[in-house]
């Protein structure tokens, strides 16, 4: 068993007391929808303080059904509901619906059609401690392989409630790729023509851009104010919340003449977002090159999600380094590999875990294989 590497911080949301703070808004929002429209129905998988779904049901406890664990029971039962009528809405982690339940939402319910809604949160590697098992970084190449299935990613509680508000009359399932609900908001407000609008432009720019989706997109707006101030280059940020079906041309169409474009994932790189985009530009026939920043074919080590978003340079502070390297702006690309350097490199991880163990007190000269650390080649 891989032991979590050394990035534990007093100050870290360390999932103890995970729930306290969290500002999941989709259980309130179909509850308001419930008073108005008798088909939604809602269901999870013992899950409903985490998932905040306990207000609603205790709003329309006849309309709630809790099925303790057993995820796989609940999708196939939420199909079984769709079919006599109701409009029902399912909530677990990412990890137990869109993984350990991928079978279940192919078969059950995109071949017959049905309009399930998944509500899967904690997405990507926002379980943190709790592991490889709870990690939720296929999701995305995975289901987007599923005929017929929406798949949509908020990046805070706004685009959550445009995006549960928007999808409840589209026919066939949803899939929701959601976050822990600790993150800050991206937008004040609902945007106008959000919906309307995948990718939606949070930030213009022509000098490069940084295309993301989910909570990333914030990180990505942060970074971008980051290099504009400290090297006057003007960065794109464009919020894909829509990932199925895929916006190609509209993507096209935003990224032309852009030289440089980093993509940006809380997920495995292959298969992914990075993966639709540069497929979108292939089919356009555009020059554009994309660099892909994510999780590079490997699984993710264990430590408080703030930590990891720093160790694989998934916050602001690492995403500005990035898009800076793929820019020629930021000096230090990192190790060579297959050919090309790293953008994000072995170095740079390591340098993140002396960090925190300086924090702490711990002898900066440790190896940080020492604690069960991985770089792209595998364990060591």
């Amino acid at each position: 068993m891989r032991r979590a590497a050394d990035l534990r911080d007093p100050a870290s949301f360390d999932h103890v007391g995970r729930d306290k703070g969290a500002h999941f808004i989709a259980g309130d929002v179909l509850a308001e929808l419930a008073d108005t429209d008798p088909r939604i129905v809602c269901g999870t998988a013992d899950l409903k303080y985490v998932t905040q779904l306990a207000g609603f049901a205790g709003r329309h406890p006849d309309r709630f059904f809790e099925f303790g664990i057993s995820e796989r029971n609940m999708l196939s039962a939420a199909a079984g509901l769709a079919t006599i009528g109701f409009l029902p809405y399912v909530s677990t982690f990412a990890c137990f619906s869109g993984i350990l339940g991928f079978e279940i939402i192919r078969t059950d319910h995109a071949y017959p059609g049905l309009p399930v809604r998944i509500l899967a949160t904690h997405a990507g590697i926002s379980m943190g401690f709790f592991g490889t098992s709870h990690h939720a970084t296929e999701d995305i190449s995975a289901l987007r392989a599923v005929a017929g299935l929406t798949i949509v990613s908020p990046s805070d509680r706004h685009s959550v409630e445009a995006l549960v508000r928007g999808t409840v009359e589209v026919p066939g399932p949803v899939y929701f790729r959601m976050s822990r609900g600790q993150e800050d908001d991206l937008y004040t407000a609902i945007p106008d023509g959000y919906l309307q609008q995948s990718p939606y432009l949070v930030r213009d720019g022509r000098d490069a851009a940084l295309v993301s989706t989910g909570v990333m997109v914030r990180e990505c707006a942060l970074a971008a104010e980051a290099l504009a101030a400290d090297y006057g280059i003007s960065v794109a940020v464009l919020d894909v919340h829509t990932l199925k079906p895929f916006p190609a041309a509209r993507i096209a169409e935003m990224l032309a003449g852009i030289p440089v474009i980093v993509t940006v994932e809380e997920h495995n790189v292959d298969g992914g977002l990075g993966s639709m985009v540069a497929e979108a530009l292939a089919e356009a026939g555009s020059a554009g090159r994309v660099r892909k920043h994510g999780l590079l074919d490997e699984f993710a080590i264990v430590g408080p999600p703030t930590h990891l978003y720093a160790y694989y340079g998934l916050d602001a502070s690492g995403i500005a380094t990035v898009l800076g390297r793929a820019a020629g702006i930021v000096p230090g690309a990192g190790e060579p590999s297959g050919g090309a350097a790293q953008l994000w490199a072995p170095s740079d991880r390591a340098g993140v875990l002396s960090r925190y163990r300086a924090r702490r007190g711990v002898p900066l000269s440790r190896d940080p294989a020492d604690n069960g650390a991985r770089s792209p080649s595998g364990p060591r």
